[in-house]
Order: C-alpha cells, then sequence, then structure tokens
C-alpha cells in the first residue's frame, strides 16, 4: 500500500486540518480525492458532536459522501466560504500545485477562490521539488476541442494521453461533461507558470491542473504525524 493510501495518515491529516475550522457557524469547501475523503470523515464526526458547519462539495463524489455523513451541502449562491480544504497530486517548495488526478480540478478551483483560506491536505510522497516529476499535468478540454487541442498541446511536454475510466478504454468525462488531456514531462517543469499560460490561450481548454499562489496552508502527513508548511 503506499503512502497515500494509509488510512492511519490520512487520518492523522484530516486530525490536524480540523484544527483550522473556524468557530462558530462555518461554510466550508470539501474537496476531491483520498484526502479531502478523509476529512470528510472527521468533519462529519465534529458535525456529530454539535458543530455548525455548512459544506460545499468540489465534486458529485463528495457530494455523496457529505450528505451520506450528514454534513448539511450549501452552495456558492449563497456565499463566499470562509475555509476550503482539498488535496493535492503534488506541491512545490513555493506551495504550488499540481491538482486534477481525480478530475475535479475546474470546481475545485472555482471552490478554493471562493474561500477566504485554501487549506492543502497531503502526505510527505507528494512534496516534490519540481513540479510534473511524480504527476502529469490534468488539462480539462471541451469535447469539442479534443482533437485540436491535443495536437497543440502535444509538443508542450514529453508525450499526450486521454484519460479513460478505470480499468476501461471508454474516456473519463468530469462531472462538468469535459474530457481530461494528461501531459506528461520527463523531468518536471522547468517553467510551470509559463506553460499554464501557453495551455490556456489554446482553444477548447477549460482548465489545467496547475494552482498558483491560492495556498494558505499545507498539512502534511507521515509516519510520524502531521505538520503544517506555510508558504512564504
Amino acid at each position: 500500500m503506499s503512502l497515500a493510501a494509509d488510512p492511519a495518515m490520512l487520518a492523522r491529516v484530516a486530525e490536524r486540518a480540523l484544527e483550522e475550522v473556524p468557530s462558530g457557524s462555518v461554510r466550508i469547501g470539501l474537496g476531491t480525492g483520498r484526502a479531502a475523503e478523509a476529512f470528510i470523515l472527521r468533519l462529519a464526526q465534529a458535525v456529530r458532536e454539535g458543530a455548525d458547519v455548512v459544506g460545499v462539495p468540489t465534486s458529485e463524489r463528495s457530494d455523496r459522501l457529505a450528505r451520506a455523513e450528514g454534513i448539511r451541502i450549501g452552495s456558492l449562491e449563497e456565499g463566499p466560504l470562509d475555509v476550503a480544504f482539498d488535496g493535492a497530486d503534488e506541491v512545490d517548495p513555493n506551495a504550488r500545485l499540481t491538482k486534477g488526478l481525480g478530475g475535479a480540478m475546474l470546481r475545485e478551483r472555482v471552490v478554493a477562490a471562493e474561500a477566504k483560506r485554501f487549506v492543502v491536505l497531503v502526505t510527505g510522497e507528494k512534496l516534490v521539488q519540481t513540479l510534473g516529476e511524480r504527476s502529469p499535468l490534468p488539462i480539462e478540454v471541451v469535447p469539442f476541442a479534443l482533437a485540436s487541442a491535443r495536437r497543440r498541446i502535444a509538443p508542450l511536454g514529453t508525450s499526450i494521453t486521454l484519460r479513460t475510466k478505470p480499468g476501461s478504454e471508454e474516456p473519463f468525462v468530469t462531472d462538468n461533461g469535459n474530457l481530461v488531456l494528461d501531459l506528461h514531462a520527463a523531468a518536471g517543469w522547468s517553467e510551470p507558470e509559463l506553460l499554464d499560460k501557453q495551455i490556456r490561450a489554446v482553444p477548447g481548454v477549460v482548465d489545467t491542473g496547475f494552482f498558483f499562489h491560492m495556498t494558505s496552508l499545507v498539512v502534511v502527513g507521515d509516519a510520524q504525524g502531521a505538520r503544517v508548511i506555510s508558504p512564504a
């Protein structure tokens, strides 16, 4: 089992993350992925103990989990959020992120942008020196533009693949009805912010998995417990 899949480690991350929930009545962004789901489960326990929380999920999967666990669900129509919690696939020394292996990066970005604070939940192996060294860059595209976007983006990396459903050759479809291209790099991205601008200029691209200058705090779990990294 990988470190990222260790339930005990994720539980420690979730426990520490709960300390970042403000007191009183709060609106919380609920992320997608293993770390985010561990946090949702811990938050639900706090709700059963009396916490006054409304959650705004970033995916249908997180929405179903939160509802099943008894967390009240709200929407962005009701106003901004006090804090958002979500995982990441990579975190570099400047707290820049690669996200989107769960396919929810567009909604994750919207929710994070609506929050006063954005808390990132990861296990230690997600910390990297260079974005792209352990994870491809997910790129969400509208189906109509798939072929042209793929041709234009492919030269920017070493390879590009259309994401498929696990165990299937069928394309993975996001909750927004779009497709995902995964762009790979041999040794990471030397200029990720420039790359992000180049990709976003391609017609049909909806979003990328790069998250820059959004992180308020990173909670990192390892075998010893959980620690906090504050962006410089």
